[in-house]
């Protein structure tokens, strides 16, 4: 799981991530208007967040379609279909409770 961290700046924000998270490599890359650097567990973002959903977490997963086919049996919203980013493939779906997932497959 990596959570989710909404900063106003990554330079400033990177240092204390960076060391909460040990000597980790920092992958840092765009993502439509965003600015995002992926710590550890931890996924920072900056930039314009307000056309953007909030979301609770970002879960790996191995496969996206056993994660559809559970959402889809719920009753969840898919918020974002599948759809490829820089990390692999992602899907947004509201929970029934109301709570915000991101899942992502990792590229194999």
């Amino acid at each position: 799981m990596i959570a989710n961290v909404e900063v106003e700046s990554l330079e400033a924000a990177l240092p204390f991530y960076r060391e909460l998270a040990g000597d980790v490599e920092v992958r840092r890359f765009p993502y439509r208007d965003l600015e995002l650097a992926l710590v550890g567990p931890f996924l920072l973002y900056s930039g314009p967040l307000e056309k953007y959903v909030s979301q609770t977490a970002t879960v790996i997963v191995d496969s996206l379609h056993p994660v559809l086919d559970a959402l889809n049996k719920a009753g969840a919203e898919v918020l974002e279909a599948p759809n490829d980013v820089p990390n692999g493939t992602r899907i947004v779906a509201r929970h029934p409770d109301g709570s915000v997932f991101e899942y992502m497959q990792p590229p194999t």
